[in-house]
């Protein structure tokens, strides 16, 4: 472990000296996850990416790898399809989740390479860092934050940092 890992722990997640509160997928941690166990997946990841919604969040507040998040971008999460756990674009004829949501939960996303370079089908996908709906309200599987929690992490974190998820 270094200083630079994002390390869950039982109190909350552990970055750069603080740890902060956050929740996890409503089923707990698994080291057998499967797409909508609603289980957050044990292992390191890395960070890949920063998504956000200009509109939402000014650009020069977050790192310059920092990506907008445009109208009609989804995410695939089904299984059957080629672009499983991938960034896609709607029109999509296939299960996924919008990015641009009307509601704050995805204004600010870290991706995470779980089940990616190649994606498994039905290991599960979309493993985010992004905003709670509420302290203490669990996800699909996501770690959620207070917004300006997400923005802390957000703003000291490089690509390639890696998240420490254990059971």
């Amino acid at each position: 472990m270094t200083t630079t890992d994002l390390v869950l722990t039982p109190t909350g997640l552990r970055f750069a000296g603080r740890t902060l509160p956050c929740t996890i997928g409503r089923s707990g941690i698994t080291r057998d996850k499967v797409e909508g166990d609603l289980a957050t997946p044990a292992g390191e990841h890395r960070i890949t990416g920063l998504l956000y919604r200009p509109d939402r969040i000014p650009a020069h507040t977050l790192p310059r790898w920092a990506t907008p998040i445009g109208l009609g971008a989804l995410w695939c999460d089904d299984p059957t399809h080629g672009a499983y756990n991938q960034p896609v674009r709607a029109p999509l004829n296939a299960s996924h989740e919008t990015l641009r949501r009307a509601d704050p939960l995805y204004d600010l996303i870290l991706i995470t390479d779980w089940n990616m370079h190649p994606a498994v089908p039905g290991k599960g996908s979309a493993i985010f860092l992004h905003t709670w709906r509420r302290p203490g309200y669990p996800t699909a599987g996501c770690i959620a934050f207070a917004r300006a929690d997400l923005l802390w992490i957000a703003r000291r974190l490089t690509p390639g940092a890696r998240l420490l998820v254990r059971p």
